[in-house]
């Protein structure tokens, strides 16, 4: 099964319960992620495109399937920092 999912990668957990209060609030996910992620992706709104499972590191695959639709994970904690996931397909 493939999914597709985007995300906002940031250096510390509180930057990311920051955005994720800024998501509640109304804020786009993809102009968040283009504004505070260190990732390459989020030049494209943090467009992780589709993936496998198994691609990803272990935590961030398991919180990207465990999502539904439209829905944010809490912040994930990976060897390259924490990650907010959203899953759009």
């Amino acid at each position: 099964m493939k999914i597709k999912a985007r995300h906002i990668l940031v250096e510390q957990e509180f930057e990311a319960k920051d955005l994720m209060k800024k998501i509640e609030e109304g804020k786009s996910f993809e102009e968040l992620a283009s504004t505070f992620s260190k990732c390459p992706s989020g030049k494209r709104g943090g467009d992780l495109g589709e993936f496998d499972r198994g691609r990803m590191v272990p935590s961030f695959d398991e919180a990207a399937f465990a999502l539904k639709v439209d829905e944010i994970s809490p912040p994930v904690r990976t060897q390259f920092g924490y990650h907010l996931i959203q899953r759009y397909a």
